[in-house]
């Protein structure tokens, strides 16, 4: 809604806001295209008329296997910061392909993670998004409310773990004496109390900076990294605590196990967005602390 005219949100939105199809959003490639770093696209969208031909290869699309409606990013010029354009597709276009589903470690996305080519797929210029060269100025303002979005169902899964763990070192004995009443297990449920709560915050926190009309880069940046962090260790912590039922198939906590490990690489790995802020950091000086 804050990038489309009227005319491409009622085509392009509204069915996806009424729940009756999906969308899936196209840009990481695989090397030497562009991952982490979006000035190394490889995939082209070269103006013809009214018409632009994309030609490409794209990798990790999440969703793609279900989606009717795509937003794709595409290089249009060689231009640095304004060298990427958006373009939106139905799936019944011609020119492209799903190459395959990739299989992945942990439990599969509706929809999958899928390698795309795209081989003279001509898109018309109505469907562009926003202006040429703002590919990367959309790819902003989506980024931002979708990392929140991973973190909280990353929380979600975080607390469903130490519900697991909890009720079981509630019951469990050992020696005669509660799990829940030894100090060691005490300090990994305060630990993991802890991270929870901070992420909690922090994602808070940064939901607040976008809805002041911030991207919140460093304030989203810290909420992924602290949250992925968290995610991993809760249900690692959970684990370990349910002794080998947790390792086992009877709890959800290995499946959480599984899925858990992506929370540090999707959207950004996590130590790309530490570096997002140590460039804050040394960018904005004494105002990197400020509040507000």
């Amino acid at each position: 809604s804050q990038v489309a005219r009227p005319d491409q949100q009622k085509k392009w939105l509204t069915p996806i806001a009424d729940g009756s199809i999906r969308s899936s959003f196209i840009m990481t490639e695989p090397h030497p295209g562009s991952g982490s770093d979006p000035t190394m696209m490889r995939t082209k969208a070269v103006r013809k008329g009214d018409m632009w031909i994309v030609n490409g290869h794209k990798w990790f699309i999440t969703g793609a296997g279900v989606a009717e409606h795509f937003i794709l990013i595409a290089r249009t010029s060689d231009d640095t910061r304004k060298g990427l354009s958006a373009f939106l597709f139905h799936r019944d276009a011609p020119g492209w392909r799903i190459e395959r589903r990739i299989p992945i470690m942990g439990p599969e996305e509706h929809g999958g993670h899928c390698e795309l080519f795209f081989e003279g797929m001509e898109i018309p210029d109505e469907d562009r998004l926003m202006e040429v060269g703002d590919g990367l100025k959309l790819t902003q303002i989506r980024l931002g409310p979708a990392r929140l979005t991973h973190c909280m169902r990353w929380l979600g899964l975080a607390k469903r773990a130490m519900e697991i763990a909890t009720a079981y070192v509630s019951e469990r004995e050992g020696f005669g004496v509660k799990l829940a009443d030894r100090e060691s297990v005490q300090w990994l449920l305060g630990e993991a109390a802890m991270d929870i709560q901070i992420g909690r915050l922090l994602v808070m926190h940064a939901a607040w900076k976008l809805d002041q009309g911030d991207f919140a880069r460093k304030e989203v940046s810290m909420a992924k990294i602290q949250v992925a962090d968290t995610l991993q260790k809760a249900v690692d912590t959970a684990i370990q605590l349910n002794g080998a039922r947790g390792y086992s198939k009877d709890t959800i906590l290995e499946w959480i196990y599984r899925y858990a490990r992506q929370a540090r690489l999707v959207d950004g790995a996590s130590e790309v967005h530490k570096m997002v802020l140590a460039k804050n950091l040394y960018a904005d000086g004494p105002d990197f602390w400020r509040w507000g």
